[in-house]
């Protein structure tokens, strides 16, 4: 018999609880890691300080999901990544269908988060609607009311579940509906009964169909943003706030605020601006050599070129691959994809060239904006909108986990530039 996803968790969690126990009692003063004073003062990158088992990121692999690389995953449906997440295991046939209709159980926005969304200001960013709109259904949390009434650590998991089950069910058509209110795209559309969440998510933006092809794109757009490990800003600012037990309405919307950043959300919009500029200056899909000449002007300018290089890979992302892959299927007399396509055959190479470039390879967001702009989504400021619905899944789901382990409140040590400094000189 097929099991709900509270009971596939419950059965798995005692023996996480266990495996937790055991290192601490165990191994709790063996050491994982050394910090420098680099690390220390840029940004802690690099240190090995949490736990995380999710995902990880391998320099030479790229995103793995509970042991799975992500290009063995993307055909796989959102809701069976979620899954994964959650159980480290995929969900069969009849689990993947009872979750589907839970999850559409969770779906229905309250009235008045569409009334708050339609009070802001015309010039709000879509991401403060999104981040606004999340908080506001803070009312509705489970968790809350049942910390409220009294529960035991043991069952924090539960109600952390029951939350994040409402989110990830309502976020897209919210995430649809800031779409059609922000840009003036008419009435908003309501979710559908049958169709599956990325499918669900395509129809209620209003995108054009074409034969099945964009729900297809989103799916794969949901499924490949979806975690990244845990300490990117977004998923680390979340763990972060739900450490301290505020719900997951609060967590979820403090990391989404974190999203928002340019430095992290933005990267995929940077890179097709920069494509469609080059565009413009060649009248079209330009040429490589042309693209080559425009790599070198742009680096000898002391500039970037967007989407090349990764802070922790040293290959090529396989998301990009991934997008790639489904870009030459279906994108490949579109001079927008052609151009993208032609960059990754060239960029690299002038890169290396130019020998500065720890990484000189394509990373997620060199592609993934080509897509969306050729579906329709045109409108740049909500590019970190689709990442925001998609990346939930994996704060939402590290979040359920900390949850049932009892993971304490995150509390780093800080020390002073004059502590630093005589440490150094010591």
């Amino acid at each position: 018999m097929a099991k709900t996803l509270q009971e596939k968790m419950a059965g798995i969690i005692p023996k996480l609880r266990e495996e937790r126990k055991t290192l601490m009692t165990d191994h709790k003063t063996a050491k994982i890691s050394e910090v420098t004073v680099a690390q220390a003062i840029g940004g802690m990158r690099g240190v090995k300080g949490m736990v995380c088992d999710t995902s990880v990121v391998e320099p030479d692999k790229g995103l793995i999901i509970r042991g799975k690389p992500i290009m063995k995953l993307k055909d796989k449906l959102p809701e069976e990544i979620f899954w994964l997440l959650l159980t480290g295991s995929n969900p069969s046939a009849d689990e993947l269908a009872l979750f589907q209709k839970d999850l559409k159980a969770s779906g229905e926005v309250p009235k008045y988060v569409w009334k708050v969304l339609k009070a802001m200001p015309k010039t709000s960013h879509p991401m403060a609607m999104l981040d606004t709109a999340i908080l506001a259904m803070e009312n509705e949390s489970i968790f809350r009311k049942r910390y409220t009434e009294g529960m035991t650590k043991a069952d924090y998991w539960e109600p952390a579940l029951e939350d994040s089950m409402r989110i990830l069910g309502t976020i897209h058509t919210i995430a649809a509906g800031i779409y059609r209110i922000k840009y003036k795209k008419g009435d908003l559309i309501a979710p559908s009964k049958k169709l599956d969440w990325g499918a669900d998510f395509a129809k209620m933006l209003g995108l054009a169909p074409k034969k099945g092809q964009t729900a297809e794109m989103m799916r794969l757009y949901l499924t490949l943003h979806s975690d990244h490990e845990g300490g990117n800003v977004s998923a680390n600012t979340c763990h972060t706030v739900g450490s301290a037990l505020s719900d997951p309405y609060y967590a979820v919307s403090a990391g989404l605020n974190g999203l928002a950043g340019p430095l992290h959300g933005l990267a995929n919009q940077e890179c097709l601006g920069w494509v469609l500029k080059t565009m413009e200056m060649f009248n079209g899909a330009p040429t490589e050599e042309q693209i080559r000449d425009y790599a070198w002007e742009t680096l000898n300018a002391g500039k970037v070129i967007p989407g090349y290089g990764h802070a922790v890979l040293r290959v090529t992302d396989p998301r990009f691959t991934a997008f790639n892959e489904f870009g030459r299927k279906y994108l490949a007399k579109d001079p927008v994809f052609q151009t993208v396509d032609r960059v990754f055959r060239i960029v690299p190479k002038v890169l290396k060239e130019q020998g500065k470039a720890a990484n000189p390879w394509p990373n997620v967001d060199a592609g993934s904006g080509a897509l969306l702009y050729h579906y329709g989504i045109k409108e740049f400021e909500y590019y970190t909108v689709l990442f925001s619905v998609s990346r939930a899944m994996g704060m939402l789901s590290q979040l359920v986990l900390n949850r049932a382990l009892g993971s304490p409140i995150t509390r780093p040590k800080s020390v002073s530039t004059d502590w630093l400094k005589a440490a150094v000189k010591g």
